[in-house]
């Protein structure tokens, strides 16, 4: 869908409990938005179900009602600090009206689980922020959730991660509606780059795959993590464990969900990771120390893992005394 309006009206719903970033990030994006001439590429209006609303540290009066979203051209939903909170019938109305509409509708971070709920994403692929991706997935099935991505453009329906991939998302908008120009004005104006390098699984924590506590495979994970650096191949682990090769592979992936294999390279990129946050190491060297056998194969490794390139990973996370 084309959005080629001479300006466009933007309507912010404001939940209970909202995020305070999330619902004054877009404001504060799609208000500075300019077009040639200066004229203001965007109407930004504030509405909820009442009157008042409670975000927490500060209670937010919002000046327009639910109606709003009817006349809106694009509705942005932001998150709110207890995703599983139950939403008002009557926002959930006027959410699927909204939509019927036509209405273009995004959601910032956790504001994803309202549209869930409303319905407006059933058999589509949306994202939210990582660490509540598997409590989406696991409430709404007929979702599909990728919580490596910044935001997934539906057309119609959009998500988002955080509130820093919600600016994403919004310049992402300004520029379907006006032209990557004042997209990048918008993002200048931000202080953002026009697109960020990689997706959210740079920010995401990388965690070993659970393993139930008491199970036989915790003394193997405990040696797979202090010889991650050394070459070790499907039949040397399972010699370590005493088993066959296929007998691991199968025990392996019930308990933890992967293979002994990729397993071991996520322990070398958690390796590599710290190493390129507080050391000036070389990356081949980095990939030596970690257990690669060539630079090229932990490039290609670390990307997989962790969405971007280990320069980029360094550049963005590496402490200022590295």
């Amino acid at each position: 869908m084309t959005y080629v309006a001479a300006m466009h009206t933007v309507a912010v719903l404001a939940l209970d409990d909202v995020i305070p970033s999330d619902l004054a990030m877009p404001i504060d994006v799609f208000a500075r938005t300019r077009l040639p001439g200066e004229r203001a590429g965007y109407r930004v209006r504030v509405c909820a179900a009442t009157d008042e609303v409670d975000a927490g540290a500060f209670t937010l009066r919002a000046p327009h009602g639910l109606a709003a979203l009817a006349d809106a051209d694009t509705v942005v939903v932001p998150g709110v600090h207890d995703p599983t909170a139950p939403v008002r019938e009557d926002v959930l109305r006027a959410l699927r009206a909204a939509a019927a509409a036509g209405t273009r509708i995004a959601s910032i971070c956790v504001g994803t689980f309202v549209l869930a709920r409303a319905g407006l994403l059933a058999g589509l692929r949306a994202t939210t922020h990582w660490y509540a991706a598997g409590e989406l997935a696991a409430a709404y099935p007929d979702i599909d959730v990728d919580p490596d991505v910044l935001y997934v453009d539906n057309g119609q329906i959009l998500t988002s991660a955080g509130a820093a991939a919600g600016m994403d998302l919004c310049l992402h908008m300004i520029r379907r509606d006006y032209g990557s120009a004042v997209a990048a004005d918008a993002a200048r104006a931000s202080v953002m780059p026009l697109e960020r390098e990689g997706g959210q699984a740079q920010f995401i924590v990388n965690l070993p795959p659970a393993s139930p506590r008491g199970q036989a495979l915790e003394p193997l994970l405990a040696w797979l993590e202090e010889n991650a650096a050394r070459e070790l191949t499907l039949d040397d682990i399972a010699a370590h464990a005493g088993l066959s090769s296929r007998t691991l592979l199968r025990r392996f992936r019930e308990q933890t969900g992967t293979t002994p294999l990729q397993w071991l390279h996520r322990a070398r990129v958690r390796r590599a990771q710290h190493l390129l946050e507080t050391t000036a190491h070389p990356v081949e060297r980095i990939a030596a120390q970690v257990g690669f056998g060539s630079p090229t194969a932990f490039r290609d490794r670390f990307k997989r893992v962790a969405g971007v390139s280990p320069q980029a990973y360094r550049r963005a996370f590496s402490s200022s005394g590295a």
